[in-house]
């Protein structure tokens, strides 16, 4: 197994930083996550544009053009040769002399590991989430600060739930991980848009929706999301979730909604098309 470390292919378990980089001093940092189904990189324009806003944000230049790196990727792909795998393409905030301030040049480890996906099928059970009053850090940026998201793992153990909403002063935002839809009596397709990460998989949702149905980019309170029709999330590595109970209220008769199936099913369709890209 190889990873890519700054400017070099090296065995995987040779691929190490110095203690001084700032992700390990102050955990300052960023990345981006694709997957990539037979040895093909879905949408990876669309990661690596969003890599590079991040970079932009956090003051971090990223040593190579957008189609270098693409290129990096290809060739680290043909050398694992994991035909379903994912793909972390991490940027660090670099070796700090002082452990606070921002050197000029940031540490690039891409990095690639099998991994099992779900099945492209409709899940026959939503899951339970529980809520959680918290902001992220710059929650449009999709840094490597993952402490709120680890921390709480208990609790979410704790009442037998798959993953945790965040929201603040009444408004929920997201998951660690995932972005959060709901669909009302009207069947609007409502999804947050302030406070953050704009997922890839979110925004190919929104543009299948608007090809359906009416969509909205808004603020979503706590008390809407508990009496929606719908209520789902978004993620790369999971398509769409159905979500049927958020803390204890069961949403509507507690099973997937006829909308989050056409999206799942369009979705799949849509990484059909994209993977036809790869073959050629």
């Amino acid at each position: 197994m190889y990873t890519y470390l700054n400017d070099s292919f090296v065995p995987e378990e040779k691929a190490f930083l110095h203690i001084s980089d700032l992700a390990i001093q102050r955990g300052y940092g960023i990345f981006d996550f694709f997957r990539v189904i037979n040895n093909y990189p879905l949408f990876i324009d669309d990661y690596l544009e969003r890599l590079f806003v991040s970079a932009q944000e956090m003051h971090l230049k990223i040593p190579y053009s957008s189609n270098q790196l693409k290129e990096i990727i290809f060739d680290l792909i043909r050398k694992n040769n994991l035909p379903v795998s994912g793909i972390k393409v991490i940027l660090t905030g670099g070796y700090s002399p002082d452990g606070y301030q921002l050197p000029d040049k940031p540490n690039l480890v891409i990095s690639q590991k099998p991994m099992t996906f779900p099945p492209p099928v409709f899940p026959t059970s939503g899951i339970k989430i529980i809520t959680h009053e918290y902001l992220r850090d710059k929650p449009h940026v999709k840094t490597i600060n993952y402490v709120v998201g680890i921390w709480i793992q208990n609790k979410i153990k704790e009442h037998n739930a798959a993953d945790v909403l965040y929201y603040y002063n009444g408004i929920v935002s997201e998951f660690p991980r995932c972005n959060f839809f709901i669909v009302t009596d009207d069947n609007v397709v409502v999804t947050p848009g302030e406070n953050i990460l704009e997922g890839i998989t979110r925004k190919h949702v929104l543009a299948l929706a608007s090809e359906k149905f009416k969509i909205e980019v808004r603020n979503v309170t706590l008390e809407e999301a508990l009496n929606a029709r719908e209520t789902f999330m978004t993620s790369t590595s999971k398509r769409i979730v159905p979500v049927v109970q958020i803390d204890n209220q069961i949403i509507r008769d507690g099973k997937p909604g006829r909308i989050t199936r056409e999206l799942f099913d369009s979705l799949v369709m849509l990484e059909e098309k994209e993977l036809m890209k790869g073959s050629k």
